[in-house]
This record gives C-alpha cells, sequence and structure tokens, in this order.
C-alpha cells in the first residue's frame, strides 16, 4: 500500500509537472518567477531546470520546514495559521512586483497552502485577527471553498487582488490543485482569478467577530476587468492523477483495483467508516482507491493528528478483530493538519496494539487525538515533504 501511495506522489510531483510543461512549451523570457505553496520549491526546481538563466529574478515562499536549496532564497511561512513571517512575505512580494520589469513575463508556480503563506491585510485587520478567524475556520468543519471564501474577503493578494497588482505584463500560471473540482478561484484562495460570484448569502455561518472584519472587505476586481487579460492559467495536476497512478500500481502489483469516483468528503470519523463497509464488501486480492478532503470539528483543547489521522482512527475501530484487511489515509503533500505525518495505514489490530500503551481509540477519536493513538500503535505513515499536494488519497486492501 505504501508503494502504492509512493506512485501516485511521483505522478504528480510539482518537479516533473513544471519541467515537462515548459519544456514542452518554454517561455521566451525573461523571466520573473513567483512561487507560493508547499510545493514551492520543488516547482521552482522544474522552471529552472527548463528555463535555466531566462528566469531573470524569482521569489519563493513555502511552509516552514519545506525549504529546499535553490538558486534564489527561499522564504518560509506559516501554514495552516499565517504568522509574521507571511506578512513579511506579503510586503516583500508586493516589493518584488513593483521591481519587475514590463517587458518580463512572470511565470506564477501555484499550490496547497498558498493562501496561509503570503499575505497583506487591508486597513483595520491585524494579523491577530487574521489569525483568530483562521483558527476559527479550521475548527469549523466548513469545506476549502467556503474557508478560502472568508480568507479571500479579508486580502489585500487574494481574489485576483494579485492579478492587479501584476497587470499589465504577461502571467503564466501553473497550478497543482489541492481543491475539490479544481476551481481556480478556489485554488490558493485565487490570487490571479477573480472572484466568483456569490449567489447565497452564507455570511450566517459566520461568528459576529468574522462579520465585524469583513467590514474591511476592500474591493476586489470584477470578471471582466483588464487585468485578467493577460494571464494563462493551467493546472498541471490532479487528484484524478494520483488515482490513475495509484491504480495502474496496483494492477501491476497483481491486485483486483477498485477506483471510486465519488469525493471522500464530510466529517472524517464518518468517512472512516463508510469506507469500511465497502472495504470489508469486497472480495480477497481487491485494493479500493479513494480521494478527497474530509473534514473536522475541533473541541476547544484538540490534541494531536489531523483529518487523515481521525479517519484512519475511525476505519480501526470498524475493522477491530477483522484479519486480512488494512485502510490507509494520507495527505499527497506529507503533512496532515498541523503534524508533520502524513496520514496512517491501519488494520484490525491496531486499536489492540494502541491499548497496550494505556490509550482507548474511542476517547483519542472523540479528543482529535488520533496521532497520539497512532503514534503509540505504531501506524503514522511519514513521508517529509513530497513536492506536490492534490489532496488526500485513501487506500483499502483485502488480501
Amino acid at each position: 500500500m505504501l508503494d502504492v501511495f509512493g506512485c501516485a506522489l511521483a505522478a504528480v510531483n510539482g518537479r516533473e509537472r513544471v519541467l515537462r510543461r515548459l519544456a514542452a512549451s518554454p517561455l521566451a523570457g525573461p523571466v520573473a518567477l513567483i512561487a507560493v505553496g508547499k510545493a514551492a520549491c520543488a516547482m521552482t526546481e522544474g522552471a529552472h531546470a527548463a528555463l535555466g538563466e531566462r528566469i531573470a529574478a524569482a521569489f519563493v515562499v513555502t511552509k516552514h520546514g519545506h525549504a529546499e536549496p535553490l538558486p534564489w532564497p527561499v522564504r518560509e511561512a506559516g501554514h495552516p495559521l499565517p504568522d509574521e513571517a507571511s506578512l513579511k512575505a506579503g510586503a516583500e512580494l508586493t516589493d518584488f512586483i513593483a521591481g519587475i520589469p514590463g517587458e518580463h513575463e512572470v511565470l506564477l508556480l501555484l499550490s496547497g497552502g498558498a493562501s496561509s503563506l503570503v499575505e497583506r491585510l487591508p486597513p483595520g485587520v491585524t494579523l491577530a485577527d487574521l489569525q483568530a478567524v483562521t483558527r476559527w475556520l479550521l475548527a469549523s468543519g466548513l469545506d476549502i471553498e467556503r474557508c478560502n471564501r472568508v480568507r479571500t474577503r479579508l486580502s489585500m493578494l487574494k481574489g485576483g487582488r494579485l492579478a492587479a497588482a501584476l497587470a499589465p505584463r504577461r502571467v503564466t500560471c501553473l497550478a497543482l490543485s489541492d481543491v475539490p473540482g479544481d476551481a481556480p478561484s478556489t485554488i490558493g484562495s485565487g490570487p490571479v482569478s477573480p472572484e466568483p460570484d456569490e449567489t447565497e448569502d452564507r455570511d450566517h455561518e459566520l461568528p459576529d467577530f468574522i462579520k465585524k472584519l469583513l467590514r474591511h472587505e476592500s474591493a476586489a476586481p470584477p470578471a471582466d476587468a483588464p487585468c485578467f487579460m493577460n494571464i494563462s492559467y493551467e493546472i498541471l495536476a490532479t487528484l484524478e492523477d494520483a488515482k490513475c497512478a495509484s491504480a495502474e500500481r496496483a494492477e501491476a502489483l497483481g491486485y483486483r483495483v477498485r477506483v471510486h469516483d465519488a469525493f471522500v468528503s464530510g466529517d472524517a470519523a464518518a468517512a472512516g467508516r463508510k469506507l469500511v463497509e465497502q472495504l470489508l464488501a469486497s472480495a480477497p486480492g481487491t485494493l479500493h482507491i479513494w480521494g478527497g478532503e474530509t473534514t473536522l470539528r475541533l473541541p476547544d483543547e484538540p490534541g494531536r493528528g489531523g483529518r487523515n489521522q481521525s479517519l484512519a482512527l475511525a476505519a480501526a475501530l470498524a475493522l477491530q478483530g477483522e484479519t486480512g484487511v488494512a485502510l490507509l489515509a494520507a495527505g499527497t503533500d506529507g503533512t496532515d493538519g498541523p503534524t508533520p505525518d502524513a496520514g496512517a495505514l491501519v488494520d484490525g489490530e491496531t486499536t489492540a496494539r494502541g491499548a497496550l500503551a494505556g490509550l482507548d481509540a474511542e476517547l483519542s477519536l472523540a479528543r482529535a487525538d488520533a496521532g497520539g493513538f497512532l503514534e503509540s500503535s505504531g501506524d503514522l505513515v511519514h513521508t517529509g515533504p513530497t513536492g506536490t499536494n492534490v489532496m488526500d488519497i485513501m487506500l483499502g486492501l483485502r488480501y
């Protein structure tokens, strides 16, 4: 299962995807490169391999702990919670853009995490405000599209506002999609894409302190604004690409493969139990492949873990006592929530192994401390930074 997951990651690697795209259709240069996201370094490596000295200058920012050596400085900032480094990166990005000659092409490389890593706030909104909003969103159970819509309204860069700053330069944006539906307006909160029309007023979902902050929202450029006319946008890799690569590898290993089209979403624990039902109903020798992004409602004092670890622990509870079955749930970016672990690989004895350490799986799940339990049971999956981010993969094996 780890082999299959590794092949999925390789298929959507940011370096290889960018290199392949720019080798096939290179930019003439000179090029000013901007890379933001968890896969920013890998994507920049691909651009450098393809364009070489045609890159006149580069601005790269990634998550703390994800930096890699590049010919240019790499900034690190907070994720999932923005920090002072995020605001510093936003100010430095503004200065970088101001220094780009008008005749240079801009290559923008976007990947998951960009919403948190670079920010400029509208007057009247502070970092403490932004962090409070982000904490509420992370614990709310709202999906990524809704969360990013709120973050966009508290930004001077998101929702097409970066496109306005880059105009009238020609911009090629290459992105890895980490959102359902692969909408450019949601990936990285749409820095060079117009905001979608909001046909429904959903501010009623938000607490009063967020509604009050949204009064400071700055105007975003309309969809027909001239700043979008010179934007070329391409999505280089998606969750479906990772699922297809998983299927090819599993078939090569001799398994009967079932790829599930339905996007796995909603409450992580409920999703884990549902996947186990499908897994247990299958014949031996079957490997199931799902993809998606679930959500968590966090208690006031959550423990360690993320959505994939919670999904996996809920699955382990449903698998108790079963033999010949295993389930993996992991983030393709190599992280799960605020943890450095990608997720977990569980089986019918996971809960028993954790109990030997004196832990209760049901209680750990309720406390959002799945990671603490799964560390004790020996079931965490750790990959380190993967150079990509196309949401989450779940694999179920009946052997």
